[in-house]
């Protein structure tokens, strides 16, 4: 039950938070690094990066998922994407993804953001009902990706 579940912005990179993502990160599927310690506190004190993190107040306030929010503004106005959405898969069918993204929509929306984006692969599918259950759509759109070469970084 969400009852249990508490939404917070992560304010620190400090170890609890740390080994939380370590273990929540992998289980996004893919070959995604886990973030190090530092790459965690850059993350955390990013002025456009919102890091949410659900805290199951029946396990002692246990992390045991995590979302990235992304706001930031351009010419065309104030724009807002939502990443790695991610929830121990022992935990999942509790609601504990839609609080996290419902969280995440009031704050992008309370900063000013129109729109609020994000992309989930085809396979997820309890993840993609999620988000067109709770109002997001597919948009007709071609999504592109750039991947640089290992020396293309180094300039």
């Amino acid at each position: 039950m969400t009852e249990t579940i508490e939404i917070i912005i992560a304010t620190a990179a400090n170890p609890e938070l740390v080994e939380a993502l370590t273990r929540l990160m992998p289980q996004l599927g893919g070959n995604a690094p886990v973030p190090t310690a530092e790459e965690v506190r850059e993350i955390v004190d990013s002025p456009s990066t919102t890091v949410l993190v659900a805290r199951d107040q029946s396990d002692g306030g246990r992390i045991i998922g995590a979302l990235f929010l992304i706001i930031f503004r351009i010419g065309t106005g104030v724009r807002a994407f939502i990443e790695d959405v991610v929830v121990e898969s022992e935990e999942r069918g509790r609601g504990v993804g839609e609080a996290l993204s419902r969280e995440a929509l009031a704050i992008a929306a309370s900063r000013g953001a129109a729109t609020v984006d994000l992309t989930s692969r085809p396979a997820r599918g309890a993840a993609n009902r999620l988000y067109q259950r709770i109002g997001f759509r597919r948009r007709e759109t071609n999504v592109y990706r750039y991947v640089f070469e290992e020396g293309d970084r180094d300039r």
